[in-house]
Parts: structure tokens; C-alpha cells; sequence
């Protein structure tokens, strides 16, 4: 769900997940099942993936099953470092185990701490994955598929009806949507909104915008961002990275942004207190918003289109982990989850895009609309692209070469640096990054 990154995720929960997530003995089967009793999955998670309600129906069909979930609402910058940790040291993680898209090539080099699913009649599911998703939980071999897909990171913006029309802005969706065709139309209605002194902020970080410019230019362009295909960093050679930065400089020099740092206590406390009016919005993001904005908001929220042409960000893979003791039910519960059946449950509690061609054609995803979101038809606004999304190739150490530059643009975006002191240090970092 990310997923980058779903990539972080609702800090709210932050504190109780993360020390759920230190509790490394408890992983990978090492709580072991009475010899009369159910066996116990353990599930880890970052983030919103939806499975709350998928876990009741397995356990009430599969009776000799428990399902433990870890990590909910967690932060992937918390969550990946420890399930890295738990797979060196052969014991800790989870039984099933979800992998964000950009981290997923780093797991792939060590193949061997997962089990091949194609050993387990998963090739026979091929066709309920959209292809380029399928290709990407393969070995460069394609040999061995590491993981099953969840989920995909169509576009949109979410914006604060409530805001907009106090700033004398259309609130009804399309006609939102039609303001900001372009990103410098989308910089012209911020600069409208801005004038008209609300109290709020037109965005709520440069780092979220700049990470959706990216990706939506590298998919319609290059594929590739931060690594070409041949796994070469090109951070400062890509022309998608420096366009994407400096249409973000552009918003950060029109004081759009309301700086608050994306998966903060204090990004969550602005949505409380409606201290901004857009965010960026792939699908899996409404259901962050909804956990942040709380239950007082509902009905305040739409989404229209984004500026420019679709994009995706976000999804991820659910894998086993060769150290789970119940690999094969673990396999099982994977299938499920993943399957067109689990993906539309997840995308009907927690907002998740299925990355399945059938789920994403079936009316309870085509006709869906969110309450949350003034009835905003999400499977519409979601569904109908996502069989064109791009993908965007992520190199070896995506992550934290994509760390090293968002830090770069915040670094601006708080006045520290100047735009051409933050994209050297962009490109420096990214490089030193990437060599460790």
C-alpha cells in the first residue's frame, strides 16, 4: 500500500505499533500452538492494508487457524528495518509478511529467505494479477516469485470542500477538477486559495507533491526514476527527478505548503485541525486520511482528479518467509488475501486499489463510492485507469536513496537550503546512499 512508499503510514498509531513491531520473539511461528490447539499466524503489516474483516472469515472457514496482525498504522521507515533484522536472523518475522513495491527489489537479492510460491501452485494465479504487477514479485530469473501482489496506487487529490469554499473555490469534484489540467494550473489555484487568508494551507508538504510529480513524470516518460533498469543510480541525470523537483520548488516558493512533515505527530494533528486544504491522494490514501482526520471530518473530504496525466504510487507484496514454522498455511492465507475475493474486501474498509484485473472490473469495486468522501465515487475516479498505470522501476536502494532526496526538498521547503543548494545536496546524498 504503501504501496514507497503507502509507504509510511498514519503515525497515530505509531507508538503501540512500533513497540508491537520490537517484540521480535513473538514472530515467524516461535509462538508456538498448542499441540491440541489452532495454529497461530502472525501477520506484518505496515500502514492500512484492510484485513480486519478478511481475518474473521478466514478463521470462522479455516477453525484451526489464528490471526495475528502486527504493525498496523505503523511507519514503513520503522517497519522495514526490523523485518530486514527478523530475515538475517533467521527467526522474528511474521509468517506472512507485506513488502512495499520499492523495498521489494532489495528482498528479491536475497531470495533465498522466502519461499518460492511457485512451488506451491501459485503460477496457476498469474492471470489474477495485473501483469506488470505479477512480474514484479519475480526473481530477475523469474525463477522464484517472491510475493503476491496487493494492491496498485492510482491517483487522485483529495481536498477540503469546506476550505475551498471558503476561499470562494468550486467545491463539486469535477469542476475542482478542471481548475488544475497542470501542475502550474494547480500552483495558480493555490496561490487563489492562499490570498483569501483561510487559516489553512493550501498543501501539506512539499515531499508528498514532489513524490507524486515523480512518479506520474517517470511513468509517462523514462519508467525509471531514481535507477534505471540496468540498476545504475541516475538521480542527477534522469531528467524526471529534476523536473519533478522543481515543479516542487515552484509550490515551496509560492508558500503553498503547509511544511508539515509527512507521517509526523504533527502532519496527523493537521488534518484534526484542518490546517490544510489538498493532498496528494492515491487510493490508499483515503483511508489514512479518514484515520486522521477522524469521524468529525466526514462529509468535508471529496477527490477530484490530479494535475497532469494518472501516475502510480504505492503497492505491495505479501510474501513467507522460509522461517515460518506453518509455511503451508501461511501460503494459503497469502492466496486468499491476495485474491480478488481479499483485495475487494481490503479496498472496502481501508481504501486499498486491488491490483487484480477481476476485482478491479467487479461492480462492487466499479460502482463504489465513499461515504467518507462526500460519496465520492472511488471506483470510478480509482478503477477504471488502473489497468493503464505505469509502473515506475525501483532500483536496489530505492528507499534510501529516495530518503536522502525528499530530505533534500524539505530541507528546502523549512528555508534551510536554497533550491540549488537542496538538489546538490539531493544528488550528493543520494550517491553516498546508494554506496553503503
Amino acid at each position: 500500500m504503501l504501496t514507497f512508499t503507502r509507504r509510511r503510514l498514519a503515525a497515530v498509531a505509531l507508538v503501540a505499533a512500533t513497540a508491537l513491531l520490537g517484540t521480535t520473539g513473538c514472530g515467524g511461528g516461535d509462538d508456538e500452538a498448542a499441540a491440541d490447539g489452532p495454529v497461530t499466524l502472525t501477520v506484518d503489516v505496515f500502514g492500512q492494508f484492510g484485513y480486519a474483516d478478511l481475518y474473521q472469515e478466514y478463521m470462522a472457514s479455516h477453525p484451526g487457524v489464528k490471526i495475528v496482525e502486527r504493525g498496523t498504522g505503523s511507519n514503513l521507515d520503522e517497519y522495514s528495518p526490523k523485518l530486514t533484522q527478523w530475515l538475517a536472523a533467521g527467526k522474528g518475522a511474521g509468517d506472512v509478511v507485506a513488502i512495499e513495491e520499492g523495498l521489494l527489489v532489495e528482498y528479491k537479492a536475497n531470495p533465498q529467505n522466502f519461499v518460492n510460491l511457485l512451488d506451491h501452485g501459485a503460477a496457476d494465479l498469474k492471470g489474477n494479477f495485473l501483469d506488470w504487477k505479477w512480474n514484479q514479485g519475480l526473481t530477475a530469473d523469474g525463477k522464484q516469485l517472491i510475493g503476491l501482489g496487493t494492491d496498485v496506487g492510482g491517483m487522485a487529490m483529495c481536498y477540503r470542500k469546506d476550505l475551498f469554499a471558503k476561499a470562494g473555490l468550486p467545491t463539486d469534484r469535477e469542476a475542482v477538477s478542471k481548475l488544475w489540467p497542470t501542475w502550474t494550473d494547480y500552483v495558480k489555484v493555490g496561490e487563489q486559495f492562499t490570498a483569501k487568508k483561510t487559516g489553512a494551507a493550501f498543501l501539506d508538504a512539499a515531499t508528498n507533491t514532489f513524490n507524486t510529480i515523480l512518479l506520474q513524470t517517470a511513468g509517462n516518460t523514462s519508467g525509471y526514476s531514481y535507477y534505471d533498469t540496468d540498476n545504475n543510480l541516475v538521480v542527477g541525470s534522469n531528467p524526471a527527478v529534476r523536473q519533478a523537483y522543481d515543479t516542487t520548488m515552484d509550490i515551496i516558493d509560492s508558500g503553498l505548503s503547509g511544511k508539515y512533515g509527512s507521517w509526523s505527530e504533527e502532519w496527523v494533528s493537521a488534518f484534526k485541525q484542518s490546517k490544510f486544504a489538498t493532498i496528494a491522494c492515491p487510493a490508499w490514501m483515503t483511508g489514512v486520511i479518514e484515520g486522521n482526520a477522524g469521524p468529525g471530518a466526514k462529509g468535508k473530504w471529496d477527490i477530484a482528479q490530479i494535475p497532469g496525466d494518472g501516475g502510480n504510487w504505492g503497492g505491495s507484496f505479501l510474501a513467507v518467509p522460509k522461517q515460518s514454522k506453518h509455511q503451508a498455511e501461511a501460503i494459503e492465507l497469502a492466496k486468499f488475501l491476495t485474491s480478488a475475493k481479499g483485495q475487494i474486501g481490503a479496498f472496502k474498509l481501508k481504501g486499498p486499489l486491488p491490483s487484480s484485473p477481476q476485482a478491479l472490473a467487479d461492480p462492487a469495486i466499479v460502482d463504489s463510492k465513499n461515504a467518507y468522501f462526500s460519496e465520492a465515487p472511488v471506483g470510478k475516479i480509482f478503477a477504471e485507469g488502473a489497468k493503464n498505470l505505469k509502473p515506475v522501476y525501483m532500483g536496489p536502494k530505492n528507499q534510501a536513496v529516495r530518503t536522502e532526496v525528499e530530505n533534500a526538498v524539505r530541507t528546502v521547503e523549512l528555508g534551510k537550503r536554497s533550491p540549488q543548494q537542496g538538489w546538490t545536496d539531493a544528488v550528493s546524498n543520494a550517491e553516498k546512499a546508494a554506496a553503503k
